[in-house]
């Protein structure tokens, strides 16, 4: 499960294995969500507002490289890291 970037306390993670459609994982106070990539979107789970609303503007800020990393990660390859938001 590499961890693709880190902010504010929040872990944005993709997992080797994963199911479609492509998304990543932000972790954050023992909660967790997923979050689609395209479009944006929130799929499973429940983080507190302050930090769903920062891990949205970072995934737009970054969708190109989220996908490009979902490619790379189904082709057996590591994924790259992704800058934190700041």
């Amino acid at each position: 499960m590499p961890e693709v970037s880190r902010f504010f306390g929040i872990v944005i993670r993709m997992y080797f294995d994963e199911h479609l459609p492509p998304h990543f994982h932000a972790i954050y106070a023992g909660r967790e969500v997923q979050i689609g990539i395209d479009p944006i979107q929130i799929l499973e789970g429940k983080l507190p507002h302050r930090a769903i609303s920062m891990v949205i503007e970072w995934a737009a800020l970054h969708q190109r490289e989220l996908l490009n990393n979902w490619e790379r990660l189904r082709r057996d390859q590591q994924a790259v890291k992704i800058e934190p938001l700041e």
